[in-house]
């Protein structure tokens, strides 16, 4: 037990290490890198009802509005993380029946009449405002003991770097530059459909 707990303060530890040392996006890109412009929806919650014995079932989203101002057309490879302060991590569509987001896209329709779901929008975005995409990102629900979340969307630039792996030896960790989202949850967590949001800020790492 004890090798075991040791084990993990290492990793631990050198998580920290790599996160505390990681690069930061650069403040003037070089030649040929893009990050298209991101216009978001603060994280709401959608309710599906209970089927047969079930019981109701819980999700998130948030939408996305991206433009591409660069002079090409760009490549479109998104990954987006939900991670909670209980060091939870959830893909986004992880266990989300189309049904979900057809309820988004009505509940939308007025605002955003081209909703495309993540996993079905095409993997260009082509230029011009004209071109823009609106995009639902969905998330099930996550721990109910969590007070905060972070929201992580990369695929939005081409801007890379390479670190060394914290561990091992000899490795490389590649990383993107990627949209942080965070919020804090505001409410009693039993109360599940009554928790608020407070939105802390947005920041561009490299993950």
């Amino acid at each position: 037990m004890k090798s075991f707990v040791y084990a993990t303060i290492a990793v631990l530890t050198a998580t920290v290490a790599y996160a505390s040392a990681a690069p930061e996006p650069a403040v003037a890109p070089g030649p040929g890198i893009w990050t298209v412009n991101v216009v978001f929806e603060h994280p709401r919650q959608i309710i599906i009802p209970a089927v047969g014995n079930g019981k109701p079932r819980v999700f998130w989203y948030t939408i996305l509005t991206l433009t591409n101002k660069a002079r090409i057309d760009v490549d479109f490879y998104p990954k987006c993380d939900l991670m909670t302060d209980s060091f939870q991590i959830i893909a986004a569509g992880q266990k989300t029946p189309p049904a979900v987001f057809e309820r988004i896209k009505k509940r939308h329709q007025s605002k955003y009449p081209f909703l495309e779901s993540l996993e079905k929008t095409d993997p260009r975005i082509l230029q011009g405002a004209d071109n823009a995409k609106d995009i639902a990102i969905i998330w099930p629900d996550f721990d109910r003991t969590a007070n905060s979340f972070k929201l992580f969307i990369s695929g939005l630039s081409n801007e890379t770097a390479v670190v060394k792996h914290p561990i091992i030896k000899d490795k490389n960790i590649y990383l993107r530059k990627t949209l942080e989202l965070d919020y804090i949850l505001k409410s009693d967590p039993a109360l599940r459909t009554s928790l608020k949001l407070n939105y802390k800020g947005k920041h561009w790492v490299m993950r």
